[in-house]
């Protein structure tokens, strides 16, 4: 066990230290590390009973993780996307997939059992990723976390229903599915009880003793405590741990919490990939290439294009459609538990079951690439079918605007910006994405245009060729970068403000044809720090002298915007 934790972690340094090098998501090397580690390939590391273990536990920790992002009140608001667009993806998917395989010969019921695996997504790799990219509460985001929590629910069922069809159960199919919704009823009743009354108190106690490491025992005695008791029902650990984190989630120690489990967390959760990649056949690409890559597409393409559909009719715009079918096009790790289960069982042949893990697992290695590329997929296939007849009224609008300042987002800095430049009678075009924000604005401004600012048709409609200034007030830099580069492209010459929360990419800004970057925290920091030496004692003229000079020296193209103090006279640190 020792020494195969020892390779395991050893491999993973060296090869996640290249993929970081490499700007490549972990996940895809902890994958890579498992196929390269494992019986088929190099063979480094022998069967272990208690891997998997700790493997599932990285799975725990992650969805107690992102069950403290969730509070009880926005689950509520879920309820419909875990319960609606959960069962008719499962649905839908399932009985397409099954489809396929009975075209191939699968007995009905092992197939629509089998598709119903193949229709669950993975929960670990999604919910990493989405958390990475900061998409959690995006539409999309909420869309795919939704769908994963009922499928931990399906996951428990398909499980229970494999020796029901091997003919080794104790109870039929219709008596196993009311009995794992009433467990699933129990504990979350159970949960919520000991969240309300019992929690709370052992947390005040712990944290008046101040003591990190008792906090730390608590915290994973929690998680440990609450995935052991969903298994003894019969139910997924990681749906236990969600539904704890989530009713902690509600609590004053919950960003303790997870600094604390964080740790254990990432390592485990690196663990759980590791283990999958080791459960591949590496043979089965060398002879089966062709029909491996077949198989992926068929998965992926199916699931994708059912999760878009689905949420286009319930009434979401296409972006938000197809990156929901985007997130959840791969297979999942519940898959490869319940092909296992059916492989022992003799349910499925050797050789089907190779090729439908090899395909699964493709499918997981392509998501995190899949998401990252997901906005510039989304935008190709984002296409109204009145979108000539949109550009053609918003050009016609704007025909006679000469010297105005386009504003690429009308979130709250957008808007600010807007109030400003309204009052001084400047004239400006505002481009959002949000329908509901400018259906919003539409009431006290009608130059606010619903579109992708990212889209060089829609920037040359509102006049960019003539505008005298663009401000691009987004808050995603590589959506800020896109834009850029479309302005740049359609007018060289006009300066372009870019807001940004840091300048972690401000080079790369700048390169694109930035003519100033604001980052926010540094805006933040100079308010904090004039704040604090007033408060010190040093008087006005000094602190707003060294605010300048930083200003200044920070933004060559704004630094007329802030006129240095003189003796004679005092400016304000805050004009409000």
């Amino acid at each position: 066990m020792f020494a195969n934790l020892l390779i395991i972690l050893a491999s993973s340094l060296v090869v996640i230290a290249l993929f970081r090098r490499l700007q490549l998501p972990p996940v895809l090397g902890y994958l890579c590390v498992g196929l390269a580690v494992g019986p088929t390939a190099l063979d480094w590391v022998n069967d272990s009973e208690d891997l998997p273990d700790l493997a599932e536990l990285g799975v725990v920790f992650l969805l107690f993780s992102l069950g403290l992002e969730f509070s009880l009140s926005k689950m509520f608001a879920l309820r419909r996307v875990v319960f609606g667009l959960g069962s008719l993806q499962v649905l839908g998917c399932g009985v397409l997939l099954g489809g396929l395989l009975m075209a191939f010969g699968v007995s009905p019921n092992i197939a629509l059992l089998l598709g119903a695996g193949l229709a669950l997504s993975s929960t670990a790799i999604v919910s990493k990723e989405l958390g990475s990219l900061g998409e959690i509460f995006s539409s999309h985001g909420q869309n795919a976390i939704g769908v994963l929590l009922f499928q931990d629910v399906v996951a428990v069922l398909l499980l229970t229903l494999v020796p029901v069809f091997a003919g080794s159960s104790e109870h039929a199919w219709y008596w196993a599915l009311p009995l794992t919704l009433g467990k699933t009823l129990l504990l979350f009743v159970g949960l919520l009880l000991a969240a309300r009354w019992l929690l709370p108190r052992l947390f005040r106690e712990v944290a008046a003793s101040h003591s990190a490491e008792l906090f730390v025992l608590l915290a994973l005695v929690i998680v440990l405590l609450t995935a052991w008791l969903t298994h003894l029902l019969g139910l997924s650990p990681a749906l236990g741990a969600f539904l704890a984190g989530m009713l902690l989630g509600e609590s004053h120690y919950r960003h303790q919490i997870e600094a604390d489990i964080r740790p254990f967390r990432d390592i485990l959760l690196g663990l759980f990939f590791v283990s999958i990649g080791m459960l591949i056949d590496l043979q089965l690409f060398i002879s089966h290439s062709l029909l491996i890559l077949g198989l992926t597409l068929t998965l992926m393409l199916t699931k994708g294009c059912v999760v878009a559909a689905l949420v286009k009719l319930r009434g979401s715009d296409r972006e938000t459609a197809w990156r929901s079918g985007l997130a959840l096009a791969q297979g999942g790790e519940f898959c490869f538990a319940l092909m296992a289960q059916m492989q022992q069982s003799r349910l499925i042949p050797d050789e089907l079951n190779g090729l439908l893990l090899a395909a699964t697992f493709c499918s997981m290695l392509l998501t995190p690439l899949l998401l990252r590329a997901a906005p510039s997929i989304a935008l190709r296939l984002h296409r109204k079918p009145n979108q000539q007849v949109q550009l053609e009224a918003i050009t016609a609008l704007n025909a006679e605007l000469r010297d105005h300042a386009v504003i690429c987002g009308y979130g709250r800095v957008g808007q600010s910006i807007g109030r400003f430049l309204h009052r001084e009678q400047q004239a400006f075009i505002a481009l959002d994405d949000n329908p509901e924000r400018v259906q919003e604005a539409a009431t006290e401004d009608s130059s606010v245009h619903y579109g992708d600012c990212r889209r060089g048709a829609l920037l040359s409609a509102v006049g960019l060729e003539r505008a005298r200034l663009v401000v691009i007030a987004v808050d995603n830099t590589e959506v800020a970068l896109v834009v850029l580069k479309e302005a740049r492209r359609i007018n060289a010459d006009v300066p372009i403000l870019v807001r940004t929360r840091d300048d972690s990419q401000l080079a790369e800004l700048k390169a694109a044809g930035a003519s100033e970057v604001v980052p926010e925290l540094l805006e933040s920091s100079l308010m904090l720090a004039s704040h604090a030496l007033i408060l010190l004692g040093i008087p006005d003229q000094q602190v707003q002298a060294r605010v300048d000079d930083v200003r200044h020296n920070r933004y060559r193209l704004l630094h007329g915007f802030y006129p240095r103090a003189t003796p004679d006279e005092e400016a304000p640190i805050n004009p409000d």
